[in-house]
């Protein structure tokens, strides 16, 4: 009797486990943004390991993107997880026209690393059968007034 309790629930949590790995998330920054001008605002990034970092961008929208590694999905559920770098943050204006004529602000957020897991894959071909995807993903939203965000990055790539 408990064997034919115990086999079904099990079978349940290991898909579940499954589930959750294909569903991860994992914050990567946490932002503060204040208005400071029209157009202009001051955006804050806290990153674990690392000092906070302040920036005044020009925009409507605060932008951040990164390079992005990800596992096949197989991979996903034997622990392996998408592989993230940030690389910038930015102000973005709503109109392109204006984003062609106005200021534009852009920080860099990458950071040396000991071992650079993008150069690697770019170099050894033999790493592509584990990999899903490599790319880059980027995600914005827009400062209207003082907030908090967190910037996260799951399997299908970055979000806010």
């Amino acid at each position: 009797m408990l064997l034919s309790l115990g086999a079904p629930a099990g079978a349940i949590g290991v898909g579940l486990s499954g589930y959750r790995a294909l569903t991860r998330e994992k914050v990567a920054a946490r932002i503060v943004v204040r208005p400071v001008g029209p157009q202009r605002f001051a955006a804050t990034l806290f990153v674990s390991d690392r000092p906070e970092m302040t920036y005044e961008l020009a925009g409507d929208e605060i932008y951040v993107d990164t390079h992005i590694l990800k596992w096949k999905p197989m991979a996903n559920v034997l622990g392996l997880h998408t592989a993230y770098e940030l690389d910038r943050v930015a102000g973005r204006y709503y109109d392109s026209a204006r984003e062609q004529s106005e200021d534009r602000t852009v920080f860099s957020l990458v950071e040396e690393n000991p071992v650079d897991l993008f150069g690697l894959r770019r170099r050894y071909a033999f790493l592509e059968p584990l990999l899903d995807a490599e790319y880059g993903s980027g995600t914005f939203v827009p400062v209207t007034r003082p907030a908090q965000f967190e910037v996260c990055v799951s399997t299908t790539g970055l979000l806010i």
